[in-house]
């Protein structure tokens, strides 16, 4: 698939990764219609950056967990381009939830955001990908996903839930819609994360350093354009973390 006039969907794209995916797919030439909650600021910044690089861009404040919501920011880019050839379920929340404080609400709001969120807008977009004949989605999961770590509990089950729907995915959309995952490791580090635990991390990784947005974006531009012989995939981009 090429980038160039396509129109790509990414949600929680304000800021942060969401944020890095959205200019490179703009600086490939795609037109991008990225959602936001509340970071209405970060959204405006964005897309006058888009709109510079010659995308005709939307921002959509959207919650990625309520199913009105999902229909809602499908049906506004199918209404303004007249297709959706490219969803990029990015929007998740990363709360740390040790296990003395994590209770039915803290799950709920996890699972909402980043399992039942991509599951939403897969289903708005996949059923207009499959019925216009093409597509790709890709999801943003997490190496934690595959190996999980503590204090941490409904996050990474979530990106473990995020993993295995991707596989059930593509084989749901098949032939006509291609489902593949990037799952990020030390990418973004939170704020809150300490110096000693920064070294800690470093030292784990066998790349020996943090990535970077762009490693993520990247990542993505070739999951879409390198090929269209991939579905049911996960790239992991995380220096090493997996088999370390």
């Amino acid at each position: 698939m090429e980038l160039e006039g396509r129109v790509a969907l990414v949600t929680g794209g304000a800021k942060r990764v969401g944020r890095t995916i959205a200019l490179a797919l703009a600086r490939r030439g795609a037109h991008v219609v990225f959602t936001y909650r509340t970071s209405k600021g970060e959204a405006d910044r964005l897309l006058r950056e888009l709109t510079a690089l010659g995308s005709q861009s939307l921002a959509v404040k959207a919650d990625v967990g309520r199913a009105a919501d999902a229909k809602a920011a499908v049906q506004k880019v199918v209404k303004t381009f007249g297709r959706i050839d490219i969803l990029i379920n990015n929007a998740a929340i990363y709360p740390r939830t040790p296990w003395a404080s994590l209770d039915e609400k803290a799950w709920d709001e996890v699972m909402a955001t980043n399992l039942k969120g991509p599951f939403l807008f897969a289903k708005a977009a996949g059923d207009r990908m499959k019925a216009q004949g093409a597509g790709k989605i890709i999801n943003i999961a997490d190496w934690a996903g595959a190996r999980p770590y503590k204090h941490y509990l409904p996050y990474c089950v979530s990106k473990a839930g995020v993993i295995a729907m991707t596989k059930a995915l593509a084989l749901e959309l098949a032939p006509m819609v291609q489902v593949n995952a990037v799952a990020p490791g030390p990418v973004l580090l939170p704020e809150d994360v300490s110096a000693a635990e920064k070294r800690a991390i470093i030292a784990a990784t066998p790349l020996h350093r943090i990535g970077s947005p762009e490693d993520v974006a990247n990542a993505v531009v070739f999951l879409l354009e390198g090929s269209d012989f991939i579905t049911g995939a996960l790239l992991p981009v995380d220096g090493g973390r997996l088999i370390a």
